[in-house]
């Protein structure tokens, strides 16, 4: 039993305009005709019209599909799984802009606006966009999150530099401390302690004592944090986590 083409138009979502195209260029003729003459697709012509659409959607010209169809030495199966074997190619490739869209995005809400040289004269061989993810999952619910995204998104190159020179500053002046041989407990060492609460306090989120210490307990827990800090000087992790504590307690 035939299908008439207004019918096959509409479950195939062409016009009809293009099923009497693909009828003029003898890319698909239809297999018969109604007594008045209209033109009428069997199952067969379906198969084939689901074929050139399958070809449409992943970017063959018309006269490319033509030639694909009519060889001789293809078989149905082959069509199905030539066809498989490029929609899982574009698939992947667009989960791949997917992700690299995500990346943006996470970067954009992070603040992160920066070239890939900007990003290594503020961030060194750190990209923040690998840890992104892992701070909203964390954090994404805390008022101090909320706090850094809206801070952040509001830094330009030279904001980043401005927090990275003060930074550095810090480390290099609590270096010297230690050279010294300060105790963490020592006020000199409790006050940098609480130069670093007030750095995180002015640049990123309001941090409290609480959360100053639930940090220093995460850099000497996450080899990350542990690594960063013994870059700087072998020690520091202990020593700086320490040195929060003593603070906090001094401030209770």
């Amino acid at each position: 039993m035939g299908h008439p083409v207004g019918t096959v138009a509409r479950f195939a979502g062409v016009t009809v305009r293009t099923l009497h195209h693909y009828d003029e260029i003898g890319l698909l003729s239809p297999s018969g005709r109604t007594s008045a003459g209209y033109r009428s697709y069997d199952d067969a012509d379906l198969d084939r019209l689901q074929q050139i659409l399958f070809y449409r959607e992943l970017g063959f010209s018309l006269e490319e599909i033509a030639t694909i169809l009519d060889d001789p030495g293809a078989s149905p199966r082959d069509h199905l799984r030539r066809q498989h074997e490029l929609l899982t190619a574009r698939i992947r490739r667009l989960r791949e802009m997917v992700e690299a869209i995500e990346r943006t995005m996470e970067a954009t809400k992070m603040g992160i606006r920066l070239t890939p040289e900007e990003r290594f004269e503020v961030f060194g061989d750190v990209d923040p966009d690998d840890y992104a993810e892992e701070v909203e999952q964390r954090w994404g619910g805390s008022e101090e999150y909320r706090q850094s995204q809206e801070r952040t998104a509001r830094y330009s190159k030279e904001d980043w530099l401005r927090q990275k020179a003060e930074n550095d500053d810090w480390g290099a002046r609590l270096t010297a401390l230690m050279d010294s041989g300060a105790a963490p407990e020592s006020p000199e060492a409790m006050a940098l302690a609480e130069e670093h609460r007030q750095l995180i306090c002015r640049w990123f989120y309001d941090c409290s004592y609480q959360v100053h210490t639930c940090l220093a307990d995460m850099y000497l827990a996450d080899s990350r944090f542990t690594a960063y800090y013994e870059n700087i000087k072998p020690g520091m992790t202990a020593y700086v986590s320490a040195a929060i504590h003593a603070n906090a307690i001094s401030r209770a």
